[in-house]
């Protein structure tokens, strides 16, 4: 249903930057191959597999989150993690995500999946933590 949603809109022009979020981890692999059809355009990173996060925002739903996108999607467009609060104690949720994040790809440089390249991964820590938003929200 959703891949027909889609590209409905997609076909009429009318499909914006989105954003889908999942509440069943089982599902991470069909949703990021599925939004990966729908990328074209001036936009980068047009469709979002979103963070996890409600029952999925602890180690094993975000570390399996973080797996999908990367094996199958780009990580490097990944406008990173969310709140959806304003509490103070949301603040420790995003430093958990960055170690998190930061530990996937160390594991990735440690098996040789990645480069041992502390600027290209420095940069692409800091654009999945913080300028990727930027972008795609258009923030000054």
């Amino acid at each position: 249903g959703l891949q027909r949603l889609l590209d409905g809109l997609e076909q009429r022009q009318r499909l914006g930057k989105t954003i889908v979020y999942n509440l069943n981890p089982k599902d991470n692999e069909m949703l990021v191959s599925l939004l990966g059809n729908f990328q074209a355009g001036p936009s980068v990173g047009k469709l979002q597999f979103g963070a996890a996060w409600w029952f999925l925002d602890q180690l094993s739903g975000m570390t399996r989150q973080l797996d999908a996108l990367s094996s199958l999607g780009l990580l490097s467009s990944f406008v990173g993690m969310l709140t959806d609060s304003r509490s103070f104690v949301s603040y420790s949720r995003h430093e958990y995500f960055r170690r998190l994040l930061c530990n996937l790809l160390g594991s990735d440089i440690e098996r040789g999946l990645l480069p041992s390249d502390a600027d290209l991964i420095g940069h692409l820590v800091r654009d999945v933590c913080y300028f990727n938003a930027k972008r795609y929200f258009d923030w000054a």
